[in-house]
């Protein structure tokens, strides 16, 4: 293995806006879950491929009507929803002086861009083969492939982490080892396994 591929959200910090980041901040705005969710739907992928601001996501999923706080309170609160998962941020840290790394990972631009900034992941990572530049979203194999071309490496030089089984066996099938992340204990021990010390 000459190479480790990382997931962001679920495996180095929480996720960014996932269903638990929405419902958490639609709460605390006394939005209509069911309402949001609707509109969500419909704006989050072109969000996440890069083809839609932030602001305009908000102005489709949230402000569409008048409301009583303000977009950047909004924005804020979605940031905030991002925690660092300290422990698989430091194996990260660990390996990067061994391997090379990179990002793979579903995220539109601003949040993306914000996270990257907050935690320092410019740091350890190398690139960042993010849907909201690529155009393509996990498990899409066509990603894999465009992050495996763009760092020049063939597959079985390669593994991929992600904490959702289908994205794993989306990477199995262009040739990539992938580790399942549920921790970073479970995390070390796999890599381990695979020679990724």
């Amino acid at each position: 293995i000459r190479a480790v591929f990382w997931d962001i959200g679920g495996v180095l910090l929480t996720n960014g806006w996932d269903r638990e980041q929405r419902a958490d901040v639609l709460s605390r705005f006394g939005l209509d879950l069911t309402e949001f969710t609707e509109r969500h739907k419909l704006a989050a992928p072109e969000l996440e491929l890069g083809r839609m601001t932030l602001d305009e996501y908000l102005s489709q999923t949230v402000f569409h009507a008048p409301r009583d706080f303000t977009r950047e309170d909004f924005r804020a609160a979605m940031e905030a929803e991002s925690r660092p998962h300290d422990d698989a941020l430091a194996l990260a840290r660990d390996l990067s002086g061994r391997y090379r790394m990179y990002a793979l990972n579903n995220e539109g631009h601003d949040l993306n861009e914000c996270r990257i900034r907050t935690y320092a992941l410019h740091e350890f990572l190398l690139a960042f083969f993010s849907s909201c530049y690529l155009g393509v979203m996990k498990p899409n194999p066509a990603i894999y492939r465009l992050g495996l071309n763009l760092a020049s490496l063939r597959p079985e030089e390669t593994v991929m982490i992600d904490d959702r089984a289908q994205n794993a066996e989306a990477a199995r099938s262009v040739g990539m080892h992938a580790v399942r992340y549920e921790n970073a204990a479970q995390l070390r021990e796999e890599l381990a396994a695979l020679g990724v010390k």
